[in-house]
């Protein structure tokens, strides 16, 4: 039997440690860590957009003091990297400035667990596979909290993403190809 959990166990586990339903720290005896949504500000593209009340961000998810997040690469092999929380602009590049941490619930899946999670969630987010608004930071931010939380991350941190591939025109104007 593999030493990996399945994501069908994955969710059987998060619904049975609270994740899809509310549940009290205080009252589990399984540990409780918060998960936070740590957001950046794409500044040089937000100069543009911001006028219009949408921005690009990039997204983190910040559990046991590790910060997951998805980035591309040329190979078929995993996108996800981990970083100090809220360091982006040191560690990712100077365009990425932090914006803001969001709480969005807690979980009770232990780290071991978390990493396991996110080492399954390696295979489903390929370095090869990323595109800035198609399959970015912030679909994988969005999979890995569903799943250790049971929660969404808010809606406007991938909007102008959202609205860009509902609009292919948005994409050209603002990507033109070289």
């Amino acid at each position: 039997m593999s030493r990996r959990l399945s994501f069908k166990r994955l969710r059987s586990i998060s619904w049975l440690c609270g994740g899809a339903r509310e549940s009290r720290c205080d009252e589990m005896v399984l540990p409780c860590e918060p998960v936070v949504l740590n957001v950046y500000d794409l500044f040089h593209i937000n100069a543009y957009t911001m006028t219009l009340g949408l921005g690009f961000f990039h997204s983190g998810v910040q559990i046991y003091g590790r910060e997951y997040a998805f980035g591309g690469h040329e190979f078929p092999m995993t996108g996800i990297f981990e970083i100090e929380p809220r360091n982006g602009q040191a560690e990712l590049g100077e365009q990425f400035r932090f914006r803001e941490s969001i709480l969005l619930g807690y979980t009770n899946f232990s780290r071991r667990d978390v990493e396991r999670i996110v080492d399954q969630l390696g295979v489903q987010f390929p370095g090869d596979s990323y595109h800035l608004t198609s399959r970015n930071c912030n679909h994988f931010s969005s999979s890995l909290v569903h799943i250790v939380c049971g929660r969404k991350i808010p809606g406007w941190v991938n909007r102008l993403a959202h609205l860009v591939t509902c609009v292919p025109f948005l994409e050209r104007c603002l990507f033109p190809r070289q």
